[in-house]
């Protein structure tokens, strides 16, 4: 294709983003879309028309993936410092916070660690750990509030909850489908 299309769509991004580097994605962006098009056997009857309806339609999903994730645009998160997590001091302690949930986790009962790794890790939906497991549904509820409360007491966070209060379901001599 022409340079002379590559030029006028880099001015054209280039106004509406206001960031040179994201202004030249996404005239690539338009150029393989095109291409793909031409490439699939689709006639082209206008380029440039058909280059500049491709270049707004990007604009438009760029903006609706900013609104969606609400963003105010580039500029405002340039501005911000960096996240605490990406400090070495919060990445070590990141890691002795993961090291002592993994301990945790391992030092639960075999059946409560089961079905709080399958909910909560693997994201089964309870209703089927307790099928895997062949326990009730109330069961596996148990499990995975002892889990959440036990993780909660190593970290230090032992504010009164719902999850606190079933403590004691997956301990000895907690219910027969448990066990």
């Amino acid at each position: 294709m022409q340079a002379q299309f590559y030029d006028d769509l880099l001015k054209f991004f280039t106004h509406a983003v206001k960031d040179p580097h994201e202004a030249q994605d996404l005239v690539q962006e338009t150029f393989d879309r095109v291409l793909a098009r031409m490439a699939a056997g689709q006639p082209v009857q206008n380029l440039r028309a058909l280059l500049y309806a491709v270049a707004r339609n990007l604009l438009i999903d760029r903006h609706r993936q900013l609104q969606v994730r609400g963003h105010a645009g580039d500029e405002a998160l340039a501005e911000l410092p960096a996240p605490p997590a990406d400090q070495p001091e919060a990445r070590y302690a990141g890691r002795q916070r993961m090291r002592l949930l993994v301990h945790t986790i391992e030092n639960l009962p075999l059946r409560c660690r089961e079905a709080f790794v399958l909910h909560r890790i693997d994201g089964l939906p309870q209703a089927e750990v307790a099928a895997r497991m062949g326990v009730s549904l109330n069961m596996v509820e148990r499990h995975v509030m002892l889990a959440v409360a036990a993780c909660r007491k190593a970290l230090g966070d032992e504010r009164p909850r719902r999850e606190t209060a079933a403590a004691g379901a997956c301990g000895p001599g907690a219910g027969q489908d448990g066990a």
